[in-house]
């Protein structure tokens, strides 16, 4: 299997390291910033960054062997067929990513990661119950909680997936990753494990665009999930989708107090990094060692169902973003630093309103729609409820020093 988040590979304590599900391709080190958070978080590989990861509530209650439990291979039989290998096309970054989805509707909606279609310009989807392979389109996504929805094209009389109900998992339950590992398609591959923890959170940052988020409330699991993994179903020992895999350390060794205690930091080879804060064991027992384990992360099924609820209702908020992206086509290095005087870029795409409105290498953007920008977050949070045909003011202060200040519209750009 590989890890779920498809673009940003994650490192994680001093041992180990995340690897997204199929980091894109990438042919040169720079970020596409649109308009909204994850257009901005689209360069992750190559960015290295320090994390932390703190953890929730343990859980103290092993889940009890049920006679109804299925073989791995009934539960990869019962569940396969509402999935879809997810290839999303990275026009900007010259790069492509693979990941996982998992079907919601017989007519093709379909419910995944956000960072698997971040700055995509295209996405195809291949049905694993058909065989079938659709033009996809982004009804929404929340970038704050990593959950996307897309709508396949022409899709009808799909296969579901069973989905069941995260509130009842336990410390201890049995679970199996599902997904396109490796990017590969195919058979989606397994990888079994147990439930180690619950309601855990790890808070990533990008240096390149000075931009973070943190996801909370999610399941771990010492599942082998792998990159390309992402977006794909975590099962429980029933066949019924209980969590959406979204991240995943390998290598890691654990040193504390407790049996869920650990401690470590580090930083990854490329992309965002997940460094780890420690935690006392659930039992209230104290000991040490330094097992070599693998962690992996879902969002709680129930909790991506209700966020794209919200997006299927089209209803919009500080965090969930509906429809089309809005794009302004500025470009950062990967290197770049952040500031209080600003947000410095390394130029402007071809035909972009960044373009347009005269942007170039070296200068310094220091604020957008009236509001002051000095990090790759400002400039998220200032722009993720706007859509293309927006009209915005934009100030920025050029490699003379001389500033700026003219209003642009905003187009539509890759997927966030």
């Amino acid at each position: 299997m590989s890890e779920p988040f498809a673009q940003y590979p994650y490192q994680y304590g001093q041992f180990g390291q995340y690897t997204p599900p199929e980091p894109p391709r990438r042919h040169r080190s720079r970020t596409i910033l649109g308009l909204t958070a994850t257009a901005v978080v689209a360069a992750g590989v190559g960015a290295g960054a320090a994390i932390g990861l703190s953890h929730g509530t343990s859980g103290a209650s092993a889940a009890s062997t049920s006679k109804n439990e299925l073989s791995t291979s009934q539960i990869a039989s019962k569940v396969d067929p509402g999935l879809v290998d997810v290839t999303s096309t990275l026009g900007y970054q010259d790069a492509e990513a693979m990941g996982t989805g998992i079907v919601l509707t017989a007519n093709g909606e379909i419910l995944t990661n956000n960072h698997v279609i971040n700055g995509a310009t295209s996405i195809s989807v291949t049905d694993i119950g058909n065989g079938k392979t659709y033009k996809a389109a982004v009804v929404g996504y929340d970038e704050s909680k990593d959950v996307a929805v897309l709508q396949l094209t022409g899709a009808s009389g799909l296969t579901t997936a069973p989905l069941g109900d995260s509130s009842t998992v336990n410390v201890g339950s049995s679970v199996v990753g599902i997904g396109n590992a490796g990017g590969a398609g195919g058979t989606p591959s397994t990888a079994v494990g147990t439930v180690t923890a619950l309601n855990q959170s790890i808070t990533a940052s990008d240096e390149s665009s000075g931009s973070s988020e943190q996801l909370s409330g999610l399941i771990e699991t010492n599942a082998d999930i792998q990159s390309g993994d992402s977006g794909g179903p975590l099962a429980n020992s029933a066949g019924e989708v209980i969590g959406m895999d979204t991240a995943a350390s390998t290598s890691y060794q654990f040193s504390g107090n407790g049996d869920n205690g650990s401690s470590g930091s580090g930083s990854g080879d490329n992309g965002y990094g997940y460094g780890n804060n420690g935690s006392s064991g659930s039992d209230g027992s104290t000991g040490s060692g330094s097992d070599s384990s693998t962690q992996g992360y879902a969002i709680p099924v129930n909790t991506a169902l209700s966020i794209a609820k919200e997006i299927e209702a089209g209803q919009g908020s500080a965090t969930v973003h509906i429809g089309a992206t809005a794009f302004l086509g500025i470009e950062l290095e990967s290197s770049a630093g952040t500031g209080s005087a600003g947000v410095a870029i390394a130029g402007a795409q071809a035909g972009t309103p960044a373009a347009a409105a005269g942007l170039e290498n070296g200068d310094t953007i220091t604020a957008l729609n009236g509001e002051s920008v000095s990090t790759g977050t400002d400039i998220q949070e200032t722009l993720i409820g706007l859509k293309p045909g927006d009209k915005v003011s934009i100030a920025w202060t050029d490699t003379s020093g001389a500033s700026h200040t003219t209003t642009i519209t905003l187009a539509t750009g890759p997927a966030a």
